[in-house]
C-alpha cells in the first residue's frame, strides 16, 4: 500500500542547476538538502518542510514544450499562499536566468481552470518551463 509521496523529480536544462537553487531555494522558500557525491553536478533536491517530502531537479530533454504536467504544492495558509504568490510574481517581474516563465499575477483570476470545486490556487512555470500549482 501506498503511504505518501518521497519526492517529485522535475527537469531543467544542463548547467542550471545555480538556477534552480535560485528559483526553488530562495523564491519558493524550499530547504536545499545534500545530493549523493557522485550525482554533485547534476542533481539538486530541495524538502518540501519537515513532511519528509522533497522536489529533485535534474538535468532532462528540452522541447516538449509548455506541458499541462505539473505538481501541485498545498501551502498552510491562505496568508502564506498570497505571499508565495506576490514572492513569484516579484521575480517574474524582476526577470534574470531564474525568473519564472509565467506567473499569476496576485489579485487577478488564476490561469487555471474555473469551477467552485478549486481551492484557492494560483499557477507559474519556472525558469525551465515546469508548470507548478500552489494552493490551500
Amino acid at each position: 500500500m501506498i503511504a505518501a509521496l518521497a519526492h517529485i523529480n522535475m527537469l531543467v536544462p544542463p548547467n542550471t542547476l545555480h538556477l534552480a537553487e535560485a528559483f526553488y531555494g530562495d523564491t519558493l522558500g524550499l530547504a536545499s538538502r545534500a545530493v549523493p557525491k557522485l550525482q554533485q553536478d547534476c542533481l539538486r533536491w530541495f524538502d518540501i518542510g519537515a513532511s519528509g517530502q522533497q522536489v529533485h531537479i535534474a538535468f532532462g530533454p528540452a522541447g516538449e514544450g509548455l506541458s499541462s504536467r505539473h505538481p501541485c504544492f498545498r501551502l498552510e495558509s491562505g496568508e502564506a499562499l498570497v505571499e508565495l504568490r506576490r514572492r513569484i510574481w516579484e521575480h517574474f517581474e524582476a526577470g534574470g536566468g531564474a525568473a519564472p516563465m509565467e506567473a499569476d499575477r496576485p489579485g487577478d483570476d488564476d490561469s487555471g481552470a474555473k469551477g467552485e470545486e478549486y481551492p484557492s490556487r494560483f499557477f507559474a512555470r519556472d525558469y525551465a518551463g515546469n508548470r507548478l500549482e500552489f494552493s490551500l
